[in-house]
C-alpha cells in the first residue's frame, strides 16, 4: 500500500470528500470499499503505520458479508485456515471435560464462512482492495476532533499540516476505545464491566506439527475455547482460546477489565496460568513466542451500546459496541455488516442531499432488520448473566470434573455405591435449586 507523504496528503486534503472514515479495520474497510464502488469520494484515516498494525484479533474471521462484497475472497485474501473443528472445554485446576465438533461439511466452499486470520495481514489486504476500488487511505494519521457547522459534523481535524478535512458525512470505525465518539457526545467513558481486555500471543509451530496435533488436514483449522478455570485456580471470569493458523497458533485470554481491577490481576500472569494448565501446555509444547499484544473489546452487549448517529456522523464496528457477547463471540461479521450499512446510508443521503440525524437513522433501521441487532437483542442478557454467575468459572467446572472422575474411577465399589457417592458429591458442591436456576438463565447465552 502506498503511504502518502505529508505534502501529497496536504494537497489532497484541500478537497472536500463525500465521506471520511476513521479507522481501517474490517468495519472501516467494508464501508470504504462499498462507498468507492458506488463512485463516491472517500478518504480513510488510519493511525497505524499500516492497516492492521495496531489491531489484534483472537483469530476467527466470520465472512458472510465479505463474501458478498468480494465473492470467493478466500482465493486471494491472506486467510490462514478454514475452520472445520470447534472444541469447547471446561477446565478445573488440573483437568478438562470437552465437547468437540468436527464437521466435514465445513470443508467445502464457502467453508462455513469461518477462517482463522492474522489481522496484520488481512486488514492490509482488505484496505488495498478498498484503495483499488477508489478509496484514498492515509496512514499514520491521528484524528483529534471534528469540524462542525451549527452542531452538524462537517469534517475532522487530523494531526498533520493542513489537517482540516471536510466531508458530507463521517463514519467512525476507530475501535472499542473510540475517543471520538465520546467527543461527539454519543457515549461516555465505557464502564470497566462492559470492556474485555484481550491478551494474545502468536506461537510458531511447523505446519505439519499443527495438523498432526490438532487432527487437521490440508488447510483445515481448529478453534478451541476454554471456560471455567482457564485463567488460573482463582476461577476468575473470562476465557482462553487457541486458534490454528498455517504455521503458528493464536493463543490468548479475554478477561473483563472490572475483574482485573477488583482482584488486582495482571493480564500477563493470567495468560501464563492459562498456558501452564496441563490440557493447554501439551498443545503448545515446542512452540516459540513470536508476538505479544493486548487489545480492548466491547462486551457489554445491546444494553451498553451508544447512540449510533447524529447529524453528519455514524458509528460502526467496535466503536458502536457491535459484538455478539454470547457463546458465538461474533464480531468481525457484525463489523463488516455495519460498515456496509453505514456506506449504503451515506449513499442514500447523498442522493437526497440530507445528512441529518433523521436521514442517517436509516442506518439503525438497516441494523435492526438484519442479523446484527436481532442477535444483539437476543443475547442482550448474556453479559449480566455471566457477571452474576461466578460459580460458572470455579464451582461448576470443579463439580463436573469431580463427577466424571468418580464415574470413571475403577474400583471394587458397586455401581449403586458409586452413583450414591456421585449424587452426594454433586449436591455438596452445587445445590440442585441453584443449578436449575442457572441452567434456565444460561439457555439465553447458548441457544
Amino acid at each position: 500500500m502506498n503511504k502518502l507523504s505529508c505534502k501529497s496528503a496536504y494537497r489532497i486534503m484541500a478537497d472536500r470528500f463525500d465521506c471520511i472514515i476513521v479507522g481501517a479495520g474490517p468495519a472501516g474497510c467494508a464501508a470504504a470499499y462499498r462507498l468507492a464502488k458506488s463512485g463516491l469520494s472517500v478518504i480513510v484515516f488510519e493511525r497505524g503505520e499500516y492497516p492492521g498494525s495496531k489491531n489484534m484479533s483472537g483469530g476467527i474471521l466470520y465472512s458472510t458479508i465479505l463474501n458478498k462484497l468480494i465473492p470467493e475472497f478466500w482465493k486471494e485474501a491472506p486467510v490462514e485456515r478454514h475452520v472445520t473443528r470447534r472444541r469447547y472445554s471446561a477446565l478445573s485446576k488440573d483437568s478438562e471435560a470437552a465437547f468437540d465438533v468436527n464437521l466435514n461439511a465445513f470443508n467445502e466452499p464457502p467453508y462455513n464462512n469461518s477462517f482463522t486470520v492474522l489481522r496484520a495481514k488481512f486488514d492490509r489486504w482488505f484496505a488495498k482492495k478498498a484503495e483499488d476500488a477508489g478509496a484514498l487511505i492515509v496512514t499514520e494519521a491521528v484524528v483529534d476532533g471534528f469540524i462542525t457547522d451549527n452542531a452538524k459534523i462537517t469534517g475532522v481535524k487530523v494531526r498533520m499540516e493542513g489537517g482540516d478535512v471536510l466531508a458530507d458525512a463521517v463514519i467512525l470505525a476507530d475501535g472499542a476505545n473510540s475517543l471520538l465518539s465520546e467527543k461527539a457526545g454519543l457515549r461516555g467513558k465505557p464502564a470497566a464491566k462492559d470492556m474485555i481486555l484481550g491478551v494474545k500471543e502468536i506461537i510458531s509451530l511447523p505446519k505439519e506439527v499443527i495438523e498432526d496435533r490438532f487432527s487437521l488436514e490440508d488447510n483445515q483449522g481448529a478453534a478451541l475455547e476454554f471456560f471455567g478455570q482457564s485463567l488460573g485456580k482463582g476461577g476468575f471470569a473470562g476465557q482462553g482460546f487457541i486458534y490454528t493458523n498455517t504455521d503458528c497458533l493464536s493463543v490468548g485470554i479475554g478477561c473483563p477489565i472490572s475483574v482485573l481491577k477488583e482482584n488486582g490481576l495482571k493480564p500477563g500472569d493470567l495468560i501464563e496460568a492459562f498456558k501452564k494448565h496441563p490440557s493447554v501446555k501439551n498443545l503448545l509444547r515446542g512452540g516459540r513466542i513470536e508476538e505479544y499484544g493486548a487489545h480492548m473489546m466491547p462486551e457489554g452487549g445491546f444494553s451498553a451500546m451508544p447512540e449510533l448517529t447524529k447529524d453528519g456522523l455514524i458509528l460502526c464496528g467496535d466503536a458502536g459496541g457491535l459484538v455478539n457477547p454470547s457463546l458465538y463471540k461474533e464480531g468481525s461479521n457484525l463489523a463488516m455488516a455495519s460498515g456496509v450499512f453505514a456506506a449504503e446510508t451515506v449513499i442514500e443521503a447523498k442522493k437526497k442531499g440530507d445528512f441529518s440525524k433523521a436521514a442517517l437513522g436509516a442506518y439503525v433501521e438497516k441494523l435492526e432488520n438484519s442479523f446484527v441487532l436481532k442477535d444483539m437483542k437476543r443475547f442482550k442478557d448474556a453479559p449480566e448473566i455471566l457477571r452474576k454467575t461466578p460459580e460458572l468459572f470455579k464451582e461448576y467446572p470443579e463439580g463436573l470434573l469431580e463427577l466424571l472422575k468418580l464415574h470413571f474411577t475403577v474400583s471394587e465399589a458397586s455401581k449403586d455405591d458409586v452413583h450414591h457417592e456421585l449424587r452426594r458429591s454433586f449436591k455438596g458442591k452445587v445445590p440442585a435449586w441453584r443449578l436449575l436456576k442457572n441452567l434456565w438463565k444460561l439457555r439465553r447465552i447458548i441457544s
